[in-house]
């Protein structure tokens, strides 16, 4: 940190001179980047700001006018303060016009009552500048050594909130742009009390650009995000206050490489998967994301031993439902098994197909059929070999495994539409794990099973569905945070109601008056009409969402 005026003003060389705060004693916490000792009546042109103006005085312009003017350019420039050393222009008291001058712009002025070498001053506080600049860069190094080891590590989310809050010795807090917590530190304080009501909070505060400080709070935020998709906000909360001014905050550097790192480390994908399976989700990646052209799916598919061309081809996704939250490390050798499982499957069932982990919690299987194969025979059968395995893989195991789910897309007749079959098949499994274990008699899922809240859940990570979450209630919500309203529950029981406002007001135990002043107040914050379908609509649709995300 850069020495500030007070600081400056407590040095022995600087205390030789007996100083004394004239004007602007509430500012000088300003930062001394420089001392610039000058006679000129025009000084502040040659200044970049942050500096420390010592003067005699003896060129000073005698008219009030043209000291008024002196201070307030000096103040333009951002100077961080003025030094008038007594014994040659002034010798009891400082111009009231300077000082009065002084005061309104909040610039700092200081008298020196006894002669001082300036020389003297300037080495003092340059040395402190040097010495702060190597501190700095010091700093600089060891943060930027520790964010490369991680960075190389591929360090989880998790350490990398850890490292950044033992830097800073503050909580820091990992979110999404949901305003949910991924990951936290809290640094030795109550983690109860860092979390309760997150939402409201966060959602409170939005210092401006990518990094930002909040002096209300307290909160140094700065956004999370990589070629251009952002996705989250690392947060580190400290005292409530303003800086002092002129002054970056001393974490924000740190901060936004803490995010970097983070940014950086969900692009890499680790994985200890065996070579094949590697290779089969390397082909159904290459599908989904086209980042492969279907000539190149259909030669090395043909190359693993699962020809496409000429077959049906029907995506297929598992999933598991969620029993308690493991580790890491143990969700992953539960992915790797589950995706081995449902190879062994495949095979036992004598049938062709790619077989490889979509996501941290799905496997995706393309299965090819022949002319002569029966599709629904063929997905029962393999359906019931994976629930055999699995059940026989836990047979000892203290608790029974979490239900495998097994949803299918619509058949395709080609490999420029097998990527058409997987994303139907994933949107169906993200909405079966809606419904209850055993609550379906067939052996797998398909898209009739699908509504709208299944699509939504489906893309509850997705940014662009937080981003429209937020556009359309974002101002209800921070409305209701902030004044712990109930606007967003009457937005939806409307809504719910039909946009019968009359079953509404009952369904919310009000009375009709109070109802409606309730929805007009809606209308007035979001902005929109509600007697218009499309605006209901895009609202309702927006509450589903935020259901969706919540969850």
């Amino acid at each position: 940190m850069l020495p500030t005026v007070a600081r400056v003003l407590d040095l022995d060389v600087m205390r030789r001179g007996l100083p004394q705060v004239v004007a602007g004693a509430d500012h000088l916490e300003r930062p001394v980047r420089w001392v610039h000792v000058s006679e000129l009546p025009d000084v502040a042109g040659v200044l970049q700001g942050g500096e420390l103006v010592l003067t005699t005085g003896i060129a000073l312009p005698e008219q009030r006018e043209g000291l008024a003017r002196y201070v307030h350019d000096l103040a333009d420039v951002g100077a961080a303060g003025l030094v008038v050393e007594f014994g040659r222009r002034y010798f009891d008291s400082l111009p009231r016009a300077l000082v009065n001058a002084a005061e309104q712009r909040g610039l700092p002025l200081i008298a020196l009552r006894r002669e001082l070498r300036f020389v003297a001053v300037t080495e003092a506080v340059h040395a402190l500048v040097v010495n702060a600049q190597l501190e700095q860069l010091r700093t600089s190094e060891a943060v930027h050594q520790v964010f490369n080891e991680l960075a190389v590590e591929g360090a989880e989310p998790a350490e990398v909130v850890r490292q950044v809050a033992q830097l800073a010795g503050a909580p820091v807090v990992l979110e999404n742009l949901a305003h949910q917590v991924l990951a936290h530190e809290s640094a030795g304080h109550q983690e109860a009390e860092l979390l309760e009501g997150w939402e409201a909070h966060s959602r409170g505060v939005r210092p401006p650009g990518r990094t930002g400080y909040d002096p209300r709070s307290g909160w140094l935020v700065t956004t999370v995000g990589a070629r251009g998709q952002d996705w989250g906000r690392l947060v580190l909360i400290g005292e409530p206050g303003p800086l002092p001014e002129g002054t970056p905050h001393p974490h924000a550097m740190m901060l936004e490489r803490g995010a970097a790192t983070l940014a950086l480390n969900r692009l890499v994908v680790r994985d200890r998967e065996s070579l094949e399976r590697q290779t089969h989700r390397t082909l159904l990646s290459g599908i989904l994301t086209h980042a492969l052209t279907v000539s190149e799916v259909a030669l090395r598919a043909q190359a693993l031993g699962v020809p496409l061309e000429g077959r049906r081809l029907v995506g297929t996704v598992l999933r598991q439902r969620r029993g308690p939250v493991p580790a890491a490390l143990e969700a992953q050798a539960r992915l790797r098994d589950f995706t081995e499982l449902a190879a062994t499957a495949i095979r036992t069932c004598r049938l062709s197909a790619l077989v490889g982990a979509l996501d941290d919690e799905g496997v995706g299987v393309l299965i090819a059929l022949g002319s002569q194969q029966d599709e629904h025979g063929a997905l029962e059968s393999f359906a019931a070999a994976l629930r055999k395995l699995v059940a026989d893989g836990a047979r000892d195991a203290a608790a029974p495994p979490p239900e495998p789910v097994v949803a299918v897309g619509s058949s395709v007749g080609s490999v420029r539409d097998a990527r058409r079959t997987l994303l139907e098949a994933t949107q169906v499994a993200d909405a079966a794990l809606h419904d209850a274990p055993g609550a379906r008699a067939a052996a797998y899922y398909r898209l009739p099973d699908v509504r709208l809240r299944g699509l939504l859940h489906l893309l509850r990570d997705d940014e662009r569905l937080q981003t429209y979450v937020e556009r359309e209630l974002g101002p209800l919500l921070a409305y209701d945070a902030e004044h712990n309203g109930q606007l967003v529950r009457m937005l939806r029981i409307y809504l719910e109601q039909g946009r019968n406002k009359s079953a509404a007001a009952d369904a919310a135990h009000l009375s009709r008056p109070s109802f409606y002043d309730r929805l007009h107040k809606v209308e007035r914050i979001l902005g929109v009409d509600l007697d218009q379908v499309e605006s209901c609509l895009s609202l309702h649709v927006a509450l589903l969402a935020l259901d969706a995300v919540r969850r």
